[in-house]
């Protein structure tokens, strides 16, 4: 895959007022007898200022004891009315990430009825890697004032001993510390360590890549950024950088998230997407992109949101769509080398982060290792078979790092075709379950895997949009939690999207054009929401047009959908899309193929002999014989040759009674033609003329009768010739 560079209330517990209204008498009252703790050896902090940094930031939790007791009520500002409430059990914990590392001075615990009586307060740079700041032991409620010495991005309060039978619940957990409003560079970024023990390092500091490939403009980075934060993402990917991309990097800065700064080559996007190059001979490209690269190098370099840079999106893979044989060998190596000449002189610029460059296949890195030794760590884009990744490192010998790019669901390109002949899209629980699978793939390579950028933080709804985008119309969508829970470790709490399954269409092979044919779904919600319907249809493997648009339907209940077939003819997709009026949705699709409604009567042109004014002999699935027209099958056709006028006739063999004509074109349709009739086959009459012609079907009432009929043609659709699927004749 590839993108172009651009509160409610608390529930009363039986028999526990009196233990409730002491808490919250207790929530306004410094404790005379302080529970015991220990710190951990201090950090010096003798600067922080005391500022309250937790409020309104994402906090997850190990579990959560029912509705409305997530953990972001305990970081809502509100000490008396919403609070995070646990399982009944040891150990269970709440964390907070404040967005960016930070100086902390005071953690404020108001704890509810049920509290810790044993905890220890914990902060992470990473939120993997824990270090034990307080221990309490002996602790009675109400509210715990603690003093820190320490810093660091994550907070998080390990309860490791109940004070009785319910679980631990707090009204208010309160992170109190200092950060600059703008935030610093963090110092350099590196890559350290030996052999198969590397480390992302910012700042010195361990760093993991917990990313998202970005989507939306760049000049609404800062409407979305929050949202990837609270997603628990710290880095965003693109492909390409230029003058347009400070937006993007000042509010990810804003926001405490690094950018992947991406430059693009061409032919990038495997496919070869911008066109082929030369890069064995065409020096004047390779300049004018190096020069262009170290602009953008020297103008980002030192922006506080820059992580690391990456030269070139599946080019390796893309230049097979340009070369062959040894060509494209000596292309692939001089490519490579290219790229080494870019990461050199990124490095001349720019010692403080490194550089990587992405391919579509693992099979590129021996080019890099071979031509690219200035390259810091690879890089790959991979789905369905991203589990493979690292076994093909270890056989492959190689001696740097990687990261994962771009990962996800199992693309179209690598899932079987369905009884429609087009790839069978994986469902939402499907999709989800691919990113989850990515995730544990990419960490369980320790200390060679650095991290990854999953595909796609995109809001577009289209056929690619509904396929890899975590939110599509700005919905979130089962992907979108799995993505969260690989990144922060949980989700509860949150609403989460309805679930479609089973769904089917019926017939899902024979749909009339312009018919009613059923679909239907298994649709249930698992917060109980009530939920809205959409249905809509994509064209992309009919007429290339991958844009989805609302269809015609009508509930049928039972979670069945009758919908109105598109007249135009071929395979469809049709989407259901289930929405809970909270901010998710379930979207399902199945594809369904469009035929010529039937036609009353019998086709009297059926394999009855029938000549052309010309047929072309090869081109695509040809040759495309006229008598292909009238053999009565859907997936033969004739087509003419690529001018004006032309015809075809059929002879019945003897005087017939005709009905009705229909026509069942290719997308090389006629614009303009005449239906004619003769008895002799050589005068004709003329019974229907049309210079309005849209292709699909056509049906033409006779009421005649003639031995022959013919259709002359004179003004094409399209730039090609004329093509029917059908030329029947009913009586």
């Amino acid at each position: 895959m590839s993108r172009p560079p651009s509160a409610p209330p608390r529930r009363p517990r039986a028999g526990t007022p009196l233990l409730v209204l002491g808490a919250l008498l207790a929530s306004s009252l410094t404790l005379a007898a302080a529970p015991k703790t220990t710190a951990a050896p201090a950090v010096p902090n003798t600067a922080a200022a005391d500022t309250l940094l937790s409020q309104g930031r994402p906090a997850t939790a190990s579990s959560q004891e029912g509705p409305g007791l997530s953990a972001s009520a305990a970081v809502d500002g509100n000490l008396t009315g919403t609070r995070w409430a646990s399982q009944w059990s040891d150990p269970q914990w709440i964390q907070v990430d404040l967005g960016r590392r930070a100086d902390l001075s005071r953690a404020v615990l108001t704890w509810e009825g049920a509290y810790g009586r044993s905890y220890r307060i914990q902060a992470s740079d990473d939120g993997t890697d824990w270090r034990t700041l307080r221990t309490v032991t002996g602790g009675d409620g109400g509210t715990d004032d603690l003093a820190l010495s320490s810093s660091g991005r994550y907070v998080r309060m390990l309860g490791t001993e109940r004070s009785g039978g319910y679980g631990y619940s707090l009204w208010e957990f309160q992170v109190h510390g200092s950060t600059d409003d703008t935030p610093a560079p963090g110092g350099a970024v590196k890559v350290t360590g030996s052999q198969g023990d590397w480390q992302l390092q910012v700042g010195g500091q361990p760093y993991t890549v917990k990313g998202l490939t970005w989507g939306p403009a760049l000049a609404d980075a800062a409407r979305y950024m929050p949202d990837v934060r609270s997603m628990g993402a710290n880095t965003l990917r693109t492909w390409g950088t230029d003058g347009s991309t400070k937006p993007l990097l000042d509010a990810a800065a804003t926001n405490g998230i690094r950018v992947i700064n991406g430059f693009w080559l061409r032919p990038g996007g495997g496919p070869g997407s911008g066109g082929c190059v030369d890069y064995v001979t065409d020096t004047t490209y390779k300049n004018t992109m190096l020069t262009e690269f170290a602009t953008w190098v020297d103008t980002y370099k030192d922006h506080p949101a820059t992580l690391m840079w990456n030269v070139g999106n599946e080019s390796v893979l893309g230049l097979q769509n340009c070369y062959s044989g040894a060509e494209l060998e000596a292309q692939r190596n001089a490519y490579t080398a290219f790229v080494n000449d870019v990461a050199e002189r990124i490095h001349s610029l720019d010692p403080d982060h490194p550089v990587t460059s992405t391919d579509a296949w693992t099979g590129a890195w021996p080019y890099y290792q071979r031509n690219a030794p200035d390259l810091d760590l690879y890089s790959v884009n991979s789905y369905g078979s991203v589990c493979n990744v690292q076994e093909d490192w270890k056989r492959g010998g190689y001696t740097k790092p990687y990261l994962l790019t771009e990962a996800g669901p199992a693309g179209e390109w690598e899932v079987p075709d369905d009884a429609n002949g087009v790839p069978d899209e994986p469902t939402d629980v499907q999709k989800a379950d691919g990113y989850t699978k990515a995730w544990n793939c990419v960490t369980g390579h320790r200390g060679v895997a650095l991290g990854a950028t999953l595909f796609h933080y995109g809001t577009e709804h289209d056929f690619g949009g509904v396929w890899f985008n975590l939110l599509p119309d700005g919905l979130k969508r089962l992907s979108y939690h799995a993505v969260k829970k690989a990144y922060t470790g949980s989700t509860s709490g949150d609403n989460t999207p309805p679930v479609i399954t089973n769904m089917a269409v019926t017939p899902a092979s024979a749909a009339p054009a312009g018919g009613e044919f059923t679909v239907r779904a298994d649709v249930r919600d698992p917060d109980g929401d009530p939920l809205t319907y959409r249905v809509f249809l994509g064209g992309n493997h009919a007429n290339g047009d991958k844009r989805l648009v609302e269809a015609r339907w009508r509930p049928t209940g039972n979670g069945t959908f009758a919908v109105t077939a598109p007249a135009r003819l071929g395979v469809w997709k049709v989407y259901v899309r289930a929405e809970d009026g909270r901010g998710n949705a379930g979207i399902e699709t199945r594809s369904v193929r469009v035929v010529a409604p039937p036609v009353s009567g019998t086709d009297v042109a059926l394999n009855k002999p029938t000549t052309a004014s010309s047929f072309q002999a090869q081109y695509g699935d040809c040759p495309c014989e006229p008598g292909e027209a009238t053999d009565g099958r859907a997936d033969t056709r004739w087509a003419s040759d690529w001018s004006d006028p032309q015809w075809i006739r059929v002879d019945l063999g003897a005087r017939t009674a005709i009905r009705t004509l229909r026509l069942v074109w290719d997308p090389a349709y006629a614009r303009s033609y005449e239906v004619q009739l003769s008895d002799d086959g050589s005068t004709w009459r003329t019974v229907h003329a049309t210079t309005t012609g849209d292709g699909d079907v056509d049906t033409v009432d006779i009421g005649q009768s003639a031995r022959h009929v013919r259709l002359h043609l004179t003004a094409r659709g399209t730039g090609w010739g004329y093509s029917l699927y059908e030329f029947g004749v009913y009586a």
